[in-house]
């Protein structure tokens, strides 16, 4: 349904799945491998990106019991898929992957060396968040920084530092558009090789990228 919004909410509680004031988009997002937020799939039509929508959901029994004997990782997995299913009966969405070259970042390693903080051998990872001018990491490779830095800079980056370790990050940098302020910290860029003795350098490569083949607009339910 088409709500007054309030602000966007998505998630699972129990048997249930409730997403508040989100697009299409948003809920594609969220259930298939997707690089960049800002990278919008070709074919999605541009109400895809804009009209909002409430939806609600219940999982059967049975699933909500497997679910439970399921690795937190197998766990995230299980819920794309029933929120692709979800995608596919109420919006009818059809899509698929296709390898496109593109222009993308490679992450690499400077000439000043990596200077990276190992994850305490033998303690659980304690996941990922990145957002406004800070990406953590406690316990997760060098692909993980990737994909954050993917969604960051809205376009891909592959990682290509060699590098197979488990790492405790705490990037900080200064967005662009602060980048005026006399206490201005450094940018991405300086802060990612200052910090991590990382760099990005341009290049060109193949992308898997997510191709709407179709979707609908669902009736009043």
């Amino acid at each position: 349904s088409q709500p007054n919004c309030g602000g966007m909410s998505i998630g699972w509680s129990g048997s249930r799945f409730s997403a508040r004031c989100i697009t299409v988009w948003g809920l594609i997002y969220n259930a298939y491998e997707v690089r960049s937020f800002h990278d919008y799939p070709p074919g999605l039509p541009s109400w895809g990106d804009s009209a909002l929508f409430d939806v609600e959901a219940k999982i059967g029994d049975d699933s909500l019991t497997a679910e439970r004997s399921l690795s937190p990782g197998e766990r995230g997995q299980l819920s794309k898929q029933m929120l692709q299913a979800l995608l596919a009966d109420r919006f009818k969405l059809r899509v698929h992957y296709e390898s496109r070259i593109q222009s993308i970042d490679q992450l690499v390693v400077a000439k000043s060396g990596p200077k990276l903080k190992q994850w305490p051998a033998g303690e659980d990872p304690r996941g990922i968040s990145w957002g406004g001018n800070q990406i953590r990491i406690q316990g997760a490779g060098m692909d993980k920084l990737a994909f954050c830095l993917s969604d960051v800079l809205g376009r891909t980056v592959v990682d290509k530092t060699g590098l197979t370790g488990h790492y405790d990050i705490d990037l900080k940098w200064t967005p662009d558009d602060q980048q005026q302020k006399p206490d201005a910290g450094p940018t991405l860029f300086t802060a990612l090789e200052e910090q991590l003795g990382l760099k990005l350098d341009a290049a060109k490569g193949p992308v898997d990228t997510l191709v709407v083949d179709y979707v609908e607009k669902p009736s009043e339910n």
